[in-house]
């Protein structure tokens, strides 16, 4: 019997992305989310049928409003709209979600997500309830940038301490000559911090690995920054169960697990990426209630 006869509960939203398949066919992505395995046929689906986060402090004139949303968001999801297709579709979207202002979308964009930003800079709620999403990590560095500059105050800047792992010295064959520190710090893969991070007071940030769950200190948590030192930064988190706290996050050591890299290296710095923007994979089990969606 599948897993000896055991209840096994699955959960997840068929409709957010696909897994994360490096160098993947289309074809290999689509079979392997839970609905194309052998053992779906044997699964009892349960529907959730109230979009709980869509109904929380409405007003009343809202509320019909947001029902025609949620449904056009799953109709979206369920490849309804746009009319029949073969993986192809033009979708009309509402005028008033979209970004008007052609020539210069990410101003736009960053006017709609954060007005007065500069005014709220001590207001933890402010972030906590609202990001702007995008597809791409150097989308997502371009927006972060652009909104880092409008923030008064001294910029620090971090920079990490990267080596090669011992192990890949003790191979005969390995010319350690050939990976300088400019090339190990170059390089930009996901779920690792960058060589250069620059932070400034008040800004939002996002841990990139589990750190402390007891206290709420895990992975995709946001915090506001507090103060900045040489070598631990203060923060305030703002999302997940311990909303409020004070922290304070030390440098640590990560190995990445990229096959594509031929070589294992060791990078220490902070676990964090500064957040006013982030991917929309990094946004999943978030709840915001200001978004803005960049798709260049």
């Amino acid at each position: 019997m599948l897993f000896g006869g055991k209840v096994i509960v699955f959960g997840g939203d068929f409709r957010q992305n696909l897994p994360i398949m490096p160098n993947a066919s289309r074809q290999d992505i689509v079979n392997a989310p839970l609905s194309s395995s052998y053992i779906w046929g044997k699964c009892k689906a349960i529907r959730l049928t109230k979009n709980m986060r869509l109904t929380t402090n409405n007003e009343c004139s809202e509320i019909e409003q947001t029902r025609v949303f949620a449904n056009w968001i799953l109709d979206l999801g369920e490849g309804k709209v746009g009319g029949d297709n073969d993986g192809e579709a033009v979708i009309k979207i509402a005028h008033d979600l979209l970004i008007t202002n052609s020539m210069d979308p990410i101003s736009a964009l960053i006017q709609f997500v954060y007005p007065s930003v500069l005014e709220n800079i001590n207001n933890s709620s402010y972030f906590q309830e609202r990001a702007i999403l995008a597809s791409k990590h150097e989308v997502v560095q371009e927006i972060n940038d652009c909104l880092l500059s409008l923030f008064l105050g001294d910029e620090k800047e971090y920079l990490s301490s990267d080596t090669l792992c011992e192990s890949e010295q003790l191979h005969d064959q390995f010319d350690k000559t050939l990976y300088s520190f400019d090339v190990l710090n170059g390089l930009k893969l996901s779920g690792i911090p960058n060589h250069k991070i620059l932070l400034k007071v008040g800004i939002p940030i996002m841990l990139l690995r589990n750190i402390d769950q007891k206290y709420g200190l895990c992975n995709e948590t946001r915090l506001r920054v507090l103060s900045l030192g040489n070598r631990v930064i203060e923060a305030q988190i703002i999302s997940g169960s311990n909303i409020g706290s004070w922290t304070f996050i030390p440098r640590m050591y990560l190995t990445p697990t990229n096959k594509k890299i031929p070589f294992k290296f060791r990078r220490r710095q902070f676990l964090i990426a500064v957040c006013f923007a982030m991917t929309i994979n990094k946004s999943q089990r978030q709840s915001l209630s200001k978004v803005g969606l960049f798709l260049r």
